[in-house]
């Protein structure tokens, strides 16, 4: 074992003294507060603070990221939302603005020196579909208010391994440094406070596509919507082919829509074959209050969450619920969904009436492959007689998330921790974050983001939803000490200096 690593003493101890990671040869790091991930979730979460009056010093982010969009700008692009295209949220929910005032519609409105976006908001979705922000406009503003709360000097990278309590209160939070950047293998921040917004503990692809991958290695006709896919449309612009979509959500109709607009720009000949697990035939739903649109396999919904989840009914019944009534509530107003766009459902009708686009219900049994290399996937449906699909790729859309032993870090805080998984799956956290039973004498763990699902808050994994946690989370801070309140003085001084770009101190 290499000087300064961790010693089958500290693996195998839950709470660690500093003297035993002084002995292991590790460095140790004095920081108020440290935040593990550096994606939105961190930076939701660092401005609030900064906004709070806490200094750059006091606040570390450990991160493998160079920016805090990085892993969303990947995955946006690769599942067909570029820059220059509409994400899927409100014109008011800004990460890089707690007030959400002036919001993205108004931003576009001045820039393009035009009233439309703003026209939108006012009528929608009654005379207009909902307005959303290019995902260009999002990744700009970020930027700027990253430079404004100085982001990059609470900026560490590295591979975080673990994070540990410490004896006497607070934390152990251990990097993994980039190769040539330190003299050991490991340091250790100490910190009385930490933060872990990591995001999805991972993808999980189906069983018969991962079982076909692990049969054959095929990596280049078979892809995941989520991993690089651009030889797909190069090759079908190529020549003519055949592609199987499968998923029924907004990445499914972001990729149906890159396969539209490609044959009809382009003129191609492509085929599309889309299998749906689960067929909605019309509106849906439970009571008159908890029914949603639907038609043509598709459920349709604007946001991720009814609006009500982020500050309504929803909300604060979900708060109230036991458990198990939250599991139920959950079940009733997630799911697969996707915006109900008239562009898009202009295209799909002439799709249809085209006889190139052939929606179906089935279940994939396995995919084999032809003498050429085609793909072959195979199904059953309780409707008809199983079928084959020859295509010349499977696009898969249906995103499954791996379970929190996938993720080092989420896996080792159950384990050495203290905390538990809740009916979701995932951490148990109470009113303001706090992931529960993993509290260390004075200091505190806070969870965010994706991985704090199921809990008292529905609309956990978005820009909204990660405000709301970063906005509690410094609330109990505040009790705490650890930063300022934020009264009506506060926080118009503090958006007149948003507004005129000022950078904090």
């Amino acid at each position: 074992m290499s000087w300064g690593d961790l010693t089958p003493e500290l693996l195998h101890s839950s709470v660690w003294a500093d003297a035993l990671v002084q002995a292991a040869g590790i460095p140790i790091y004095d920081v108020p507060l440290v935040s593990v991930g550096g994606g939105l979730g961190s930076f939701t979460l660092v401005d609030v603070l900064r906004v709070r009056g806490v200094p750059a010093g006091a606040v570390r982010v450990l991160s493998t990221s160079d920016t805090p969009w990085q892993t969303w700008e990947y995955l946006t692009r690769v599942s067909q939302l570029p820059a220059h295209e509409r994400i899927r949220s409100d014109a008011g929910a800004r990460p890089d603005n707690i007030w959400g005032f002036p919001s993205y519609a108004m931003q576009e409105a001045w820039r393009e020196r035009s009233i439309k976006p703003v026209l939108q908001v006012l009528t929608e979705p009654v005379l207009a579909d909902f307005y959303s922000p290019r995902a260009g406009l999002v990744i700009e503003s970020l930027r700027r208010e990253a430079d404004r709360v100085d982001y990059w000097s609470m900026l560490a990278k590295g591979q975080v391994r673990m994070v540990r309590k410490r004896l006497g209160g607070g934390y152990f939070t251990v990097l993994t440094p980039p190769p040539g950047t330190a003299a050991t293998k490991r340091v250790a921040l100490r910190s009385q406070y930490a933060h872990l917004a990591v995001g999805y503990p991972g993808l999980k692809f189906l069983d018969d596509l991962q079982e076909f991958r692990q049969r054959t290695g095929e990596r280049f006709r078979l892809v995941n919507a989520y991993e690089p896919h651009e030889h797909v449309y190069d090759q079908l612009r190529k020549r003519p082919g055949v592609v199987v979509v499968r998923g029924a959500g907004i990445v499914a109709s972001r990729v149906l829509q890159r396969l539209m607009d490609d044959r009809e720009r382009h003129g191609l000949q492509t085929q599309i074959v889309h299998l749906f697990r689960t067929y909605v035939t019309g509106p849906h739903g439970s009571g008159p209050f908890m029914r949603r649109r639907g038609g043509d396999g598709w459920a349709y919904q604007a946001f991720t969450m009814p609006k009500s989840a982020f500050g309504g009914q929803l909300k604060a019944q979900f708060r109230r619920a036991s458990p198990q009534r939250r599991a139920e509530l959950a079940s009733l107003v997630a799911g697969t969904t996707t915006p109900r766009l008239a562009r898009w459902q202009e295209q799909m009708s002439r799709a249809r009436l085209g006889n190139w686009y052939h929606p179906t219900q089935a279940v994939v049994d396995r995919i084999d492959q032809t003498p050429d290399g085609r793909l072959v996937t195979l199904t059953r449906s309780t409707h008809s007689a199983p079928m084959q699909y020859v295509s010349d790729f499977i696009i898969d859309c249906t995103g499954l998330e791996a379970g929190m032993s996938e993720h080092r870090v989420l896996d080792d805080l159950l384990r050495h921790g203290g905390a538990r998984a809740n009916k979701a799956g995932r951490l148990q956290v109470g009113e303001s974050f706090e992931v529960l039973g993993a509290e260390s004498g004075d200091g505190a763990l806070y969870a965010s983001g994706a991985a704090t699902a199921g809990n008292h808050f529905l609309a956990v994994d978005s820009f909204l939803g990660m405000q709301t946690a970063a906005l509690d989370i410094a609330d109990d801070l505040a009790r705490r000490g650890f930063c300022k309140g934020l009264g009506p003085l506060r926080s118009l001084s503090q958006w007149l200096k948003w507004a005129a770009g000022r950078r904090l101190p």
